[in-house]
């Protein structure tokens, strides 16, 4: 038998312990353009990244572009994070050789990672071309495993059409659906088949030409982003609304003042933070360096968003409670 005094002194460390696990996190603090140190005090190597909610845990893959790198080989970097700040480093979740003889240049960019629940497999998609980009394909990898172990299954034109960026978007329903850059045409998004192992059908081409495709949807309205087609060089960002994915989409407008050129961004994704208060959408944004590609900086900011209007604001350090949802800039 526990003596009374042993079980009170029991009771109180079991409520004390309570109430620290209870308690709230703290907003933490992002800032847009500086080094992003992962776990390990190394920088961040996701570019041209998505990110994927498993539970309470945010996985973002990107382009892992090492200075290490061995240089026929291509990485896709995987890293998770509860508080969307700071991030524990996984060993590269894809590293492969070129998969159809594209020779030692060859491109993967914008991996992108879905999971699907009836299959149980996380299906990467991604950018796979030639050194003068005229294959123009999407190629997926398959995993069991969030983090690791990644399969390359194929390549292929989805609808048959030139595809180079690529985005991700999963609806409120759960839908998911592929954005894609086809250059004679415009920017695509089309619906994956329900194994996401191929694309079953167009939804809507907008017949702007965009790269960096983003999707997210708020407040009943779907907003659209994307980037001119300047290569490395950063350009205005613009946006456009629908009430549905299949359109019609309004005009096109400026998200930042256009002589800043999206701040030396562009775009890669909108990542949308429901918290028990407030909602956030995060533009998610690669400041490039093509010289020195392992530097190549993020550009994260909440939007100002509603009503059929976007902004992205000026960057500045800014806290993220990923609780309640709620951001503040400046704070």
């Amino acid at each position: 038998m526990i003596p009374k005094t042993s079980a009170l002194c029991a009771l109180i460390v079991m409520g004390a312990l309570a109430c620290v696990s209870a308690a709230p996190a703290k907003p933490q603090t992002v800032h847009p353009g500086d080094v992003w140190p992962d776990d390990k005090g190394n920088h961040i190597q996701a570019h041209g990244g998505g990110i994927l909610k498993q539970g309470k845990t945010y996985y973002w893959f990107g382009e892992y572009r090492a200075q290490d790198n061995e240089p026929s080989l291509r990485y896709v970097g995987c890293y998770s994070s509860q508080d969307l700040v700071h991030w524990k480093f996984h060993a590269p979740a894809l590293k492969m050789a070129a998969p159809e003889n594209l020779g030692e240049r060859w491109v993967l960019e914008r991996p992108k990672v879905f999971y699907n629940a009836k299959t149980k497999l996380y299906v990467m998609y991604f950018h796979l071309d030639s050194s003068d980009y005229s294959l123009a394909r999407v190629g997926i990898a398959t995993s069991k495993h969030v983090d690791r172990d990644y399969t390359y299954l194929k390549s292929f034109r989805p609808l048959g059409q030139i595809s180079r960026d690529i985005g991700q978007f999963v609806d409120d329903d759960g839908s998911a659906y592929l954005i894609f850059e086809d250059r004679p045409n415009g920017f695509h998004i089309a619906k994956l088949s329900d194994d996401y192992l191929n694309v079953e059908k167009e939804v809507c081409l907008i017949p702007m030409h965009m790269e960096g495709g983003a999707v997210v949807h708020y407040q009943g309205l779907y907003y659209a982003i994307g980037s001119a087609l300047t290569g490395w060089n950063p350009n205005p960002n613009k946006y456009a609304t629908a009430t549905s994915l299949s359109g019609p989409w309004s005009e096109f407008k400026d998200i930042a003042p256009p002589e800043v050129n999206t701040y030396g961004s562009q775009s890669t994704m909108m990542l949308k933070v429901v918290g028990s208060k407030s909602t956030t959408v995060i533009f998610m944004g690669d400041i490039w360096k093509p010289k020195t590609q392992w530097d190549s900086r993020y550009l994260w900011m909440p939007l100002e968003i509603g009503d059929g209007k976007l902004t992205l604001p000026a960057p500045k350090v800014w806290t993220l409670d990923i609780k309640t949802g709620e951001a503040l800039v400046g704070g």
